[in-house]
């Protein structure tokens, strides 16, 4: 009973600090998002106020739909965000699940050799990267970003998945052997689902960086047809420093999509930590 009582404790504990945490995070967001909405004059006499009828004005978000190719931005960032994080999670799975599961020689090595990419930043091989881009005429094109995210995200999931991989039971892994199951078949049916938490947390450590990321898009895809959110909104806010509506107006376009795709993959990490916590 006593046990029972202490998980229990310990469930509403991880609870109270992640709800402590997710309205310390996210209230500078509800003040850009309610501002974003306000006349120029409510603004400034009232930062914290919420839009009333007397100060409720959308100037700003019609010059940004005026101004900007918004829409074409968002749907750039989606599919760059949405591939990256197929691909970062196939691979670095897949790539997880040999290291721990298969012994050969030179395992250990391969694994320092992944973990590298964490310690050393992509960044620092942006004239090489460009120097293969523009070889292979992938320059102002989505394609180019996908495959320096993938990369970027790699090392870092291959690190996390693989510990947790060695933690899966190798009794149920033999069992789906000796009942016939493919390789393939034990990884996706049996070995995935109970790491599904630790891919949510590789997911929420890749997606942000890949969103809010300006080096890269500035670099290999500055197009009009190529722009990312991030950057389209740095080029607009550049513009219309001076206007704050509009400013305002284009963050609150940028941060919305990425806190929809962190609170929807959030959700299995926090049942993760829940569940932890409960055992």
């Amino acid at each position: 009973m006593s046990q029972a009582r202490h998980s229990t404790a310990r469930s509403l504990a991880a609870h109270a600090v992640l709800i402590l945490y997710t309205v310390i995070a996210l209230f500078p967001v509800f003040v850009v998002v309610i501002n974003s909405f306000k006349n120029r004059r409510a603004i400034f006499a009232d930062p914290l106020a919420v839009p009333t009828a007397e100060s409720f004005d959308l100037v700003g978000y019609r010059t940004v739909l005026a101004q900007g190719d918004f829409v074409l931005y968002f749907q750039n960032s989606l599919i760059v965000t949405v591939a990256s994080l197929f691909f970062v999670l196939l691979f670095g799975a897949m790539a997880a699940f040999a290291l721990s599961e298969y012994r050969f020689r030179g395992n250990m090595l391969m694994g320092l050799y992944l973990a590298l990419g964490i310690m050393i930043p992509i960044r620092l091989g942006t004239v090489a990267i460009l120097q293969m881009m523009v070889a292979s005429g992938l320059v102002n094109t989505l394609t180019a970003l996908v495959l320096v995210y993938t990369a970027q995200g790699l090392p870092l999931a291959v690190f996390i998945l693989s510990e947790f991989m060695r933690g899966v039971s190798d009794d149920l892994k033999n069992a789906g052997r000796i009942d016939g199951l493919s390789e393939y078949t034990i990884f996706f049916r049996l070995v995935l689902p109970l790491v599904r938490p630790a891919m949510a947390t590789v997911a929420v450590f890749t997606m942000i960086p890949i969103w809010n990321d300006l080096w890269f898009p500035l670099i290999l895809a500055p197009s009009e047809a190529t722009k990312t959110i991030t950057l389209g909104s740095q080029v607009f806010i550049g513009q219309f420093v001076t206007n704050w509506n509009a400013v305002l107006a284009a963050l609150s376009l940028a941060i919305l999509p990425v806190l929809v795709l962190y609170l929807i993959f959030s959700r299995q990490l926090i049942r993760g930590i829940t569940a932890g916590a409960v055992k």
